[in-house]
């Protein structure tokens, strides 16, 4: 799947109308129970696990880098990001390739996010998307860009819909900009 990077219309609140037919399509997958969801304008594509390089002296939720079609990008567990506990990877766990806005310098990356499963790719329209949620003072919802609901037949349910730039985004996640050069492990430290 190949889509041109734009610029979302979630914005402001007097966006209700699209003007894109991919506006208001979202990508749903699944990390353990809950289902979350992010602009299909900003996949690029659906990989299944490749072998990825692990990278020295990186977070946790940092797995490394892959070599796709001759671009290396980097890989994120979502899982691990947002703090749930680890499980085994399935035939099901793929690495979603995202259009991420750089924070720094503006620029768009390419980066991997593992995910358990991919569901399918949801309508949610603006007016079917909720405020996140205030946890007092956290600024553990930032990430979030709203609760989408969905009719799923005779019920209703809510989808997490992510802002992938904040929840990817940071001085703390990996670029592979030829400027920052990945922080060598000194050989007397190096773990096994």
């Amino acid at each position: 799947m190949t889509t041109t990077p734009t610029q979302s219309s979630r914005g402001g609140a007097d966006t209700l109308a699209s003007t894109n037919e991919n506006d208001d399509k979202f990508l749903t997958f699944r990390l353990g129970k809950e289902e979350y969801g992010v602009e299909i304008l900003r996949v690029r594509e659906i990989i299944g696990l490749i072998d990825i390089t692990p990278l020295p002296r990186t977070p946790d939720y940092i797995k490394g880098v892959i070599n796709l079609r001759g671009k290396i990008i980097p890989v994120i567990e979502l899982r691990t990001k947002f703090g749930l506990p680890p499980v085994k990877y399935t035939e099901a766990t793929c690495v979603i390739v995202v259009d991420v806005e750089d924070s720094e310098g503006g620029d768009q990356l390419q980066m991997g996010v593992i995910v358990d499963t991919v569901s399918e790719v949801l309508d949610i329209r603006q007016d079917q998307i909720e405020p996140a949620p205030r946890f007092g003072s956290s600024a553990s919802a930032d990430s979030i860009m709203g609760m989408g609901k969905v009719k799923a037949g005779e019920t209703t349910k809510v989808v997490i819909l992510l802002d992938i730039d904040r929840v990817l985004g940071g001085e703390e996640t990996l670029s592979t900009d030829t400027d920052s050069p990945v922080p060598s492990q000194n050989p007397e430290t190096r773990t096994v």
